[in-house]
């Protein structure tokens, strides 16, 4: 039991919570002009002046709630108790109160474990103060306790809810490092292997063909080089333990077999221009996969298209990708979640210094944009 109560207790603060943002100043404002417009129009208000200041001056505790949440907790419902103290239980209850219930929510959505006990703690003392003051509204402090704990129930959903979603972006993240390291671990095999074979052909000419062996340490040195770049990104990826893959990693290339004009789904059609000599293998690998899995995801789920367009362009320093289709976006939800495909894939682009997006197209469908740098390296 002790070991259930401490885990909660020792809960930190989730990620993602931000300031102050214009949307908040103008809820402010709508508050304080709620609460001055009630008290003008409401001449049986008891202690109309006092009440009104105390709900209007506290709607700025609303600006912290996600950041500071014990404290607005702490300000607004201790504002309202020193009020009910005050009057002795005289003070009205005005409607637009109900702004209040936005700080239980933001307190069990945004706090800490301690910060949630605390700040629960202050809202019973400040339901039993009223409760003490004012027996006659027993029924109505109920009501308000279901009404607070409903809202505490939301903040508590969510809060998981946004755990849950993030530990799925850090699985599909490490699942896609995985799948960077094992390609990379056949790519530094090679120029690994490469060196040595170079190393014992220059051991056996050296005394005979001295200039034979000079090219032979030009070459190991070329290699070494481009094993440590392919070696510093392998370390980015974090790999973690398992057997690696032997098979050849794909390239350029190999896009060809993602065009296609039979069968279910819309047509693929690649088109492919620039110079991609010299390519570090991660960045073909990379281009490959970007490309396969986006026409994947476009053939899968975009809605009435009949085309999906693979362009990839290569200049003296990045390399392009785009894929685009011309479904439908109207049918599809604008507030989405990203999924977790284009999170490994940015994921990705990212390993190597590049980036990748995906946004809707404005006369329909959706493009995915990648871009990479020549050297496979970020910056």
């Amino acid at each position: 039991m002790h070991g259930l109560l401490r885990s909660p207790w020792n809960e930190p603060r989730p990620p993602g919570a931000r300031g102050p943002t214009w949307w908040d100043g103008v809820l402010v404002v709508v508050c304080a002009l709620a609460a001055l417009t009630e008290g003008a129009l409401r001449p049986d208000l008891p202690w109309p002046v006092p009440t009104v200041a105390v709900v209007a001056g506290l709607a700025p505790a609303l600006l912290w709630r996600r950041t500071r949440p014990l404290a607005a907790v702490t300000a607004v419902f201790g504002g309202a108790t020193l009020l009910t103290l005050v009057t002795g239980g005289g003070a009205g209850q005005m409607y637009t109160t109900v702004y209040f219930l936005a700080l239980p929510y933001a307190l069990v959505r945004w706090g800490s474990g301690r910060e949630v006990a605390a700040g629960t703690a202050i809202v019973l003392l400040a339901s039993s103060a009223d409760l003490f003051l004012d027996a006659a509204r027993a029924a109505d402090l109920l009501g308000g306790a279901a009404v607070l704990f409903a809202t505490g129930a939301l903040g508590s959903a969510l809060r998981y809810r946004g755990r849950a979603r993030a530990r799925e972006i850090d699985r599909a993240r490490l699942l896609e490092r995985e799948h960077i390291a094992r390609e990379l671990h056949d790519t530094v095999a090679h120029h690994v292997s490469a060196m040595a074979i170079r190393a014992q052909a220059g051991q056996t000419v050296a005394r005979t063909r001295p200039e034979a062996a000079v090219e032979a340490l030009r070459v190991i040195e070329s290699e070494a080089s481009r094993a440590l770049d392919e070696m510093r990104t392998m370390v980015r990826a974090l790999r973690r333990d398992g057997p690696a893959e032997r098979s050849p990693s794909p390239g350029i290339g190999d896009l060809e077999e993602l065009a296609c004009r039979a069968g279910p789904g819309p047509a693929v059609a690649v088109e492919v221009t620039g110079s991609f000599d010299g390519l570090p293998p991660a960045v073909t690998a990379a281009v490959h996969r970007l490309a396969r899995e986006s026409v994947t995801n476009a053939r899968r789920h975009a809605r009435d298209a009949t085309l999906v367009t693979v362009r990839v362009d290569a200049d003296e320093t990045s390399v392009r990708l785009s894929v685009s289709d011309d479904g439908d976006t109207g049918r599809l939800r604008p507030t989405a979640a990203p999924g977790y495909g284009i999170i490994g894939m940015a994921e990705r682009a990212e390993l190597l210094g590049g980036s990748c997006e995906a946004a809707p197209n404005p006369d329909g469908g959706w493009t995915v944009t990648a871009v990479l740098p020549r050297s496979g390296a970020p910056a």
